[in-house]
């Protein structure tokens, strides 16, 4: 059995960069996702605070999400399928059950060309 002393210190070692891909590894290898829900207030003392800062600044993917569709709901269809490439009938249901995600993990250009041009057909958009 290994050392687990020594692994724990090894792993206390890793940057954050480095902890970030070894549990993308190790999701893969076992199949299993890392993310468990937790509250914000059960998190152990210095988790949080400095690392949530840290990760707001490196933010790289951004999500568009549909809050309103306002009076021109035909057009804001038609611009979603185009930002998209659903169907008519998934992009109905997409306008139709807003607020919802347009698109999801996308570059800051992206998201803001893209909520430029739902808002010129008339919606409600934020990127998160």
């Amino acid at each position: 059995m290994a050392d687990l002393e020594k692994l724990v210190d090894d792993l206390s070692s890793l940057s954050l960069l480095e902890a970030a891909e070894l549990t993308k590894i190790l999701e893969e290898k076992w199949g299993v996702s890392a993310a468990a829900p937790m509250a914000v207030g059960m998190m152990p003392a210095g988790m949080g605070g400095a690392a949530d800062a840290e990760e707001a600044k490196e933010q790289t993917e951004f999500d568009v999400i549909l809050k309103e569709i306002g009076p021109k709901k035909i057009n804001v269809i038609k611009e979603v399928r185009a930002l998209t490439s659903l169907g008519l009938k998934d992009a109905k249901d997409v306008v139709d059950s807003a607020p919802s995600t347009v698109m999801e993990a996308i570059g800051k250009e992206a998201a803001e060309e893209a909520k430029s041009k739902l808002e010129a057909a008339g919606a409600v958009v934020e990127i998160k």
